[in-house]
């Protein structure tokens, strides 16, 4: 006999702790295993070595002629390359250790949830590899181009390798999570932190705060400030667009409906 209150679609899915923990368990197996593999592939071919000179090659194009780069820790030309291919192998097995996460957290999910949060996966993977793509191919030319133009000419540049791989992975981060401001976006309507309208308002102050976001973490140079700042400005401006889209699409159903 019905009472009248909504059915709850979670209600009888309730998993004991322990079983959780081995899902978990099995979960972060899988995904490590999934950038092992990856990491396999990439070790043999193009080679902790080629993937090194590839990562340098932006800032090895703007280096004077016959200038290279240095080492000056003892076990850096070893060290690094493998670093190297160990990013590149978790952004390579990336979409299998999200898809991980989401099987976790789906049957926690109602179903007007579940149809949206894998998109949501998706969307996320391919905006921070889209920022760091950007970054890649277009910001390191610029600014080692600007910063080379400076170079007095009695100065033979010679970065150490290990300084720049930490320049690449800090600028990787800024430009990867600067592009998932939609996301950012959408996750805060959607769960009813902030509203579209506010977010509106806050146009100016966002517009603000993205360059002094990128004034604090890239090189002080007006090439790099302006390649992070502009494309948070925009992309706040889709994540206010698609932010309507996703409320509308993820809203939950009526039950008297």
């Amino acid at each position: 006999m019905s009472t009248g209150e909504p059915h709850d679609e979670l209600e009888g899915t309730e998993a004991p702790f322990v079983s959780h923990l081995i899902e978990l368990r099995d979960r972060l197996v899988r995904a490590l295993i999934a950038v092992g593999i990856a990491f396999a592939v990439l070790a043999y071919w193009p080679g902790p070595a080629g993937l090194y000179d590839l990562l340098a090659s932006p800032l090895v194009a703007t280096l004077p002629q016959g200038a290279t780069m240095i080492a000056t820790n003892v076990i850096s030309p070893f060290l690094v390359p493998l670093k190297i291919t160990l990013m590149a192998a978790f952004l390579l097995a990336l979409p299998i250790v999200l898809y991980q996460v989401w099987a976790f957290v789906a049957p926690g999910l109602y179903s007007h949830e579940k149809k949206l949060v894998l998109p949501l996966v998706i969307s996320s993977t391919l905006l921070f590899v889209a920022g760091v793509a950007f970054c890649y191919f277009f910001v390191f030319g610029q600014v080692f181009k600007f910063i080379q133009g400076f170079a007095p000419k009695s100065i033979t540049a010679a970065p150490d390798i290990e300084a720049y791989l930490g320049f690449v992975l800090t600028m990787f981060v800024a430009f990867g999570a600067a592009f998932e401001v939609p996301v950012v976006v959408m996750v805060l309507t959607r769960m009813g932190i902030v509203s579209i309208e506010k977010l509106r308002a806050f146009r100016g102050y966002f517009i603000v705060l993205a360059f002094i976001i990128a004034a604090v973490i890239t090189p002080p140079d007006v090439v790099s400030q302006l390649a992070l700042a502009i494309p948070m400005c925009l992309l706040y401006e889709v994540g206010l667009i698609a932010a309507g889209v996703f409320i509308k699409h993820s809203a939950a159903p009526n039950p008297d409906t």
